[in-house]
């Protein structure tokens, strides 16, 4: 059997595996090109300070400072069973798998083929079973950085991923508190509209009792009786809210809307002290949102350096091994290698390489501005809660203030009407206000902690779940 090999001595070889390697540093030295472009944001100005801070420091995980152990379990119950941030970090793992996916082009490739077949004999060659066995491997040098930028921008992808995910998970952190309240409400609404449906009817028993006087007319008895139906409406109105309410939190937790909730929804939890809000320059390293936004934008120039790199030369090295032998026990005596280097320089492509830089050098731009656009509705996210929440609190108060007075006009026309010094209508609407005012002031309470939610939502910094614990 003959040994079939390079004709080529090791020397030359080395010699040409040295010309291939030098000639693209050569071209590289003549065409000046480099991949390296600025990944610097915009030049935004935050402001010093914001316009309200507290001396209270929030919390990580926010809701514990409500001081709410119902509303801690549900959270924590949420974020393992609910199906949108499950969701969320399925993204995240499946970012994770193109990177390693991206980085596997930086590893030459091998490849192996065995092939057997039996031929019969003919007069020139003997007949018998025929084995042919090669390796193949095949690897680009990443000369410009082409294939690390590529990487680099799916790594940059994966980091906004994770940050999407920290986000989704205060979104619905959020959203049970704020249902959590929202259905506190509804229960007080509740509870409040039947014993106002109980007190006007009452009303209307002492009215008809005196029909028979000449104090009281027909006329007063309808109106306190269509006051009755109106009641009556609200609390057809706000059992529909707990039942939509009770749906949505049970969505929220992952769970069907049919189940029961096991939980309390009868009393607010304590208002807390207003929070250190900080300095809106730390708020962009806080939160999430914007974190996210700027590994995109650095995952877009990341991009722009793979484009402009694809318009240099490649090389790639390539080596095959081959045996053959019509016998295998001396597979290995019959063998041949090949090693060769490819260089490949882009000519003409019709613009679609210059095409491809334009692409993502917008890309990057519209990166830019929307990472811009984020800082600053972020900035706002606080302003807007902190002014929220100042004016709810004014309002709570104030209607407060019209309930104690709206009382004491109800009281004293009721005295007034039965002496026969004013009317029913009087009488009526004074305390129709009452019950409208006690009504509202459920509704400002709440509106109060949702605005609380808010600026807990807009300072809100990244903790970590079950998942990151356990990944």
């Amino acid at each position: 059997m003959h040994n079939l090999s390079n004709p080529y001595s090791f020397r030359e070889l080395r010699l040409r595996y040295l010309l291939i390697i030098a000639i693209p540093f050569l071209i590289a030295l003549i065409q000046g090109c480099s991949k390296e472009v600025s990944t610097d944001p915009l030049n935004l100005k935050p402001p010093e300070t914001f316009s309200d801070s507290g001396s209270d420091q929030q919390p990580d995980k926010w809701w514990k400072s409500f001081d709410d152990e119902e509303l801690d379990q549900m959270i924590t119950y949420a974020l393992d069973s609910n199906y949108t941030l499950e969701s969320a970090w399925q993204r995240v793992i499946a970012a994770r798998a193109v990177v390693k996916r991206q980085r596997s082009n930086l590893f030459p490739e091998l490849s192996g083929n065995i092939r057997s077949a039996i031929s019969r004999p003919t007069p020139d060659f003997v007949g018998g079973e025929n084995i042919q066995f090669g390796m193949q491997a095949g690897y680009e040098i990443d000369l410009w950085g082409r294939i690390r930028a590529a990487t680099d921008a799916e790594r940059y992808r994966t980091q906004a991923s994770i940050y999407d995910y920290r986000t989704t998970a205060i979104s619905v952190t959020a959203d049970i508190a704020a249902t959590r309240m929202q259905l506190i409400a509804a229960n007080n609404q509740l509870e409040l509209i039947r014993s106002q449906v109980e007190t006007n009817e009452n009303i209307l028993k002492l009215i008809r009792s005196r029909i028979g006087t000449g104090e009281i007319t027909a006329v007063d008895v309808l109106r306190q009786e269509q006051l009755i139906e109106s009641t009556r409406q609200q609390l057809y109105n706000w059992q529909t809210n707990v039942g939509l309410l009770e749906h949505q939190m049970a969505l929220l937790l992952g769970k069907s809307p049919h189940e029961k909730l096991d939980a309390e929804f009868s009393s607010f939890p304590k208002m807390p002290d207003l929070p250190q809000t900080g300095v809106p320059a730390d708020l962009i390293n806080r939160r999430p949102d914007v974190q996210a936004s700027f590994a995109r934008l650095k995952a877009s120039d990341r991009e722009l350096a793979a484009a402009i790199s694809s318009q240099y030369p490649r090389l790639t090295l390539n080596t095959n091994l081959a045996f053959r032998t019509n016998n295998f026990s001396n597979l290995l005596d019959s063998w041949a290698y090949s090693l060769a280097g490819n260089l490949l320089a882009p000519l003409f492509y019709g613009g679609r390489l210059r095409a491809e830089v334009d692409r993502t050098t917008a890309v990057k731009e519209q990166q830019l501005y929307e990472y811009g656009q984020v800082v600053l509705g972020a900035f706002r996210d606080v302003e807007d809660a902190i002014v929220q929440e100042n004016n709810q609190r004014e309002t709570v108060e104030s209607i407060e203030k019209q309930v104690e007075l709206a009382e004491n006009v109800s009281k004293q026309l009721r005295a007034r009407y039965f002496n026969g010094m004013t009317n029913y209508l009087d009488v009526l609407t004074a305390l129709n206000e009452v019950q409208q005012l006690k009504r509202d002031l459920i509704v400002a309470k709440r509106d109060l902690l949702l605005t609380r939610i808010s600026l807990y939502r807009a300072l809100a910094g990244s903790f970590e779940t079950n998942r990151q614990l356990d990944d």
